[in-house]
């Protein structure tokens, strides 16, 4: 048995916990780059925090235009500003694309060079400086994990920066930041999360060599990660349509921030596969949320996968709390993705690709395009060629639910 575990220095989680991020950030540096967006700056609990950082550190300097899903001009903006005070620790406080700018500036300003210096698995050289991540959504995981995905207008899809050395020295996850986030970003960031956790758990197992935990971020499921996922499943199965429904649910909310970040222990191991692979082209094409699109994606790539994990399947229905009783495993099946068809509708998420703007003509193009992003769709559980990934887009642009049951 081969595995490896990796998280931020300290993961500290619970109402209340934002307290302690002026002492955090204190006893890892002087001057502070501030990192955030001007929506989150705006509101009493953030602007607080930047306060009492203040009150604390020699030098503060706030970088609050942040903007979705992390462009390169960002990243040089937030670079200079860390230069402007000499920035010696971050403070990322916001969801994943603020989290992730802070990670790519920290790789920059400790290694120098440009954000396409480091993409792909593996190509940090070394630790960069002290991050402190506070997420105010309950989606990405990207306070715990070791992957920043950048916009690159060069590419006609997202890219990533895969590193052990970019997962955030402490992670600060305080359910109550998350009170003030709107319904459409509590549906997108929160079926995310789900994502994580369901793609963590029917990843493709994967034999290793004592190296490959070094050489590679994500290696595939295992029982440590199963055991992350299953939990993670679980509190967002019950919590999800609560908190979209009504975002002062303080219990759905804390289970929530309890799932994003178990979901996130989860897939920074086995690595997550097909829904976000192909979002990574789509995503760039049509300009449309993160969350949106891998949630649109899943039960479509867990049909594609269906001979291979039924068994899985079968076992989240029993976690996300669906009366299974007696059930055979292909019925099992059959009634978590039907329930799953229904959370995503109940929660805003379109049906088809046809519905977010997809032209049926670019589906082939976009499926050789997922094929080629290796380190996530190696762990897609069913067949991966180009012409397979192309009938899986074409069942989500048509809407086709087809299921094939499975056999006990």
């Amino acid at each position: 048995m081969l595995e490896t575990v990796r998280g931020p220095r300290q993961l500290i989680v619970g109402e209340g916990v934002a307290q302690n991020i002026p002492r955090v950030v204190a006893e890892s540096g002087s001057r502070v780059l501030v990192v955030t967006d001007r929506i989150l700056l705006g509101q009493p609990a953030v602007a607080a925090i930047v306060a009492a950082v203040r009150e604390r550190v020699e030098l503060v300097e706030v970088f609050a235009d942040a903007t979705p899903d992390v462009p390169l001009t960002d990243v040089s903006l937030a670079v200079a500003a860390a230069a402007e005070v000499d920035a010696d620790v971050i403070l990322a406080v916001g969801g994943g694309t603020v989290i992730d700018l802070a990670k790519i500036v920290g790789v920059i300003r400790r290694h120098g060079g440009t954000p396409r210096d480091f993409y792909g698995e593996s190509k940090v050289p070394g630790p960069t400086i002290p991050l402190v991540a506070v997420p105010t959504t309950s989606g990405t995981g990207s306070e715990l994990t070791p992957v920043s995905v950048l916009t690159d207008p060069d590419r006609a899809l997202k890219v990533g920066v895969s590193s052990v050395h970019i997962v955030p020295d402490f992670a600060i996850v305080d359910p109550e930041l998350t009170y003030s986030c709107p319904a459409t970003v509590t549906a997108h960031s929160g079926i995310d999360a789900f994502c994580h956790a369901v793609e963590s758990y029917t990843a493709r197992p994967r034999a290793h060599g004592p190296r490959d935990p070094v050489e590679q971020v994500f290696l595939g499921r295992n029982p440590v990660t199963d055991h992350y996922a299953l939990q993670a499943a679980e509190r967002i199965a019950r919590s999800l349509r609560r908190a979209v429904e009504d975002g002062g649910d303080t219990t759905a909310r804390a289970d929530m921030s309890y799932g994003s970040m178990l979901a996130g222990l989860a897939f920074s191991h086995a690595g997550n596969a097909a829904p976000h692979a192909l979002q990574y082209p789509i995503g760039a094409a049509t300009h449309t949320p993160h969350g949106l699109g891998v949630g649109l994606l899943l039960p479509y790539a867990l049909d594609a996968a269906r001979e291979a994990i039924g068994d899985r399947l079968a076992t989240l229905a029993t976690v996300c709390g669906l009366d299974v009783a007696g059930a055979s495993a292909g019925e099992a099946a059959d009634t978590f993705l039907t329930w799953l068809d229904a959370l995503l509708a109940d929660i805003g998420i379109p049906a088809t690709l046809a519905d977010i703007g997809v032209a049926r003509a670019d589906l082939p193009r976009f499926a050789e395009m997922a094929s080629g992003v290796t380190r996530l769709i190696q762990n897609h559980p069913g067949p991966t060629d180009t012409a397979s990934l192309t009938a899986l887009l074409e069942a989500a642009w048509t809407g086709d639910r087809s299921r094939p049951v499975l056999t006990p």
